[in-house]
């Protein structure tokens, strides 16, 4: 079973090919931990057979541990994957399944969310990884239904990321989920990334956008919306305030945010709920009029369908006031 969440080992998959950033992202994550003080997170490599792979890049790295490494893991990470998304052979399998039938969280960052599938650990269920592997992914495995549209799936047991920045994200967010909000931001500041953004976040795909200048209208409105999100912030509203029709602001809003501006105003409003939550001890009710819900009731029932959770219980575990404590 696995240990205390301020004691954890995790057992990163590495191969003859890999890249060194994809090797490199979850012990740069979870290192920081360690090195932060924030808990003992310790990351050993592993692979089919101990000894050594070669990277992508050429570089040969030493001192991998053989699949025995797996067997007292918390967490087991497959950062990436083979690109031709060859099946995952008998003895990584057999590794995988083991680790998630004790307990282990098993994780598949990028391209490595195609062996977690092979592995058969989310059949019947949602799986994400980089956006040019979904349509393969999705029809070997009709079982799974392939998400394409976000950047990581935590099912707690299981967890999937998008494409390569993604894995950052899915990595910092199972250190928000084990050691609050707190432990999380103060290792995102001092790797000098975004300390969260959510799973349900569109991840960027083969339509690639050209940076927005200051006028741009759709960038007024978010900016806007962020502003007044207690406000009701109707679809008509953000079509006004971008100069818009109705359809053409719709439109334009998708292609750039990759969201319905309903689903946008509905994450944004999690957000600052969250922070709320987080950092201030204002009553639920408060929270819920202060982001925009209107009433706490409306807050619960959109915080438990993102989250999985309630309001209340969210503060118990990521109290950021009391982690700094």
């Amino acid at each position: 079973m696995p240990t205390s969440t301020n004691r954890l080992r995790i057992a990163v998959y590495a191969f003859d090919g890999v890249t060194m950033f994809h090797l490199a992202v979850p012990q740069l994550v979870f290192d920081e931990v360690t090195r932060q003080g924030l808990g003992t997170w310790e990351t050993v490599l592993f692979s089919e057979r101990a000894g050594s792979v070669r990277t992508a890049e050429g570089y040969r790295m030493s001192g991998v541990h053989g699949v025995s490494a797996t067997e007292d893991a918390d967490v087991v990470v497959v950062p990436s994957w083979h690109e031709d998304a060859r099946p995952v052979g008998p003895t990584l399998r057999r590794a995988l399944r083991r680790a998630h039938t004790r307990g282990a969280t098993v994780a598949g960052l990028c391209l490595g969310a195609v062996a977690v599938v092979h592995a058969g650990l989310l059949s019947g269920r949602t799986a994400v990884t980089h956006w040019q592997a979904v349509d393969a992914l999705a029809a070997r495995h009709p079982d799974v239904a392939i998400d394409p549209s976000v950047l990581y799936i935590d099912h707690g047991d299981v967890l999937t990321s998008a494409g390569t920045a993604s894995a950052i994200d899915a990595c910092l967010h199972l250190v928000r989920s084990r050691l609050g909000a707190a432990a999380a931001n103060q290792v995102a500041r001092h790797l000098v990334v975004a300390p969260h953004r959510e799973g349900g976040q569109a991840q960027y795909i083969d339509r690639p956008l050209p940076p927005r200048p200051a006028d741009d209208p759709i960038s007024r409105v978010l900016e806007w919306a962020l502003l007044h999100l207690d406000e009701a912030l109707t679809v008509d509203q953000l079509a006004a305030v971008a100069h818009m029709s109705r359809r053409t602001f719709i439109r334009a809003f998708q292609a750039s945010t990759g969201a319905t501006p309903a689903a946008w105003v509905r994450s944004r409003r999690l957000d600052e709920a969250r922070r709320l939550l987080e950092s201030t001890d204002l009553p639920v009710e408060q929270v819920a009029a202060g982001c925009g819900f209107g009433n706490a009731v409306t807050l619960r029932q959109n915080f438990a369908a993102a989250f999985g959770t309630s309001p209340s219980e969210y503060r118990r575990r990521f109290d950021a006031r009391s982690a700094s404590a």
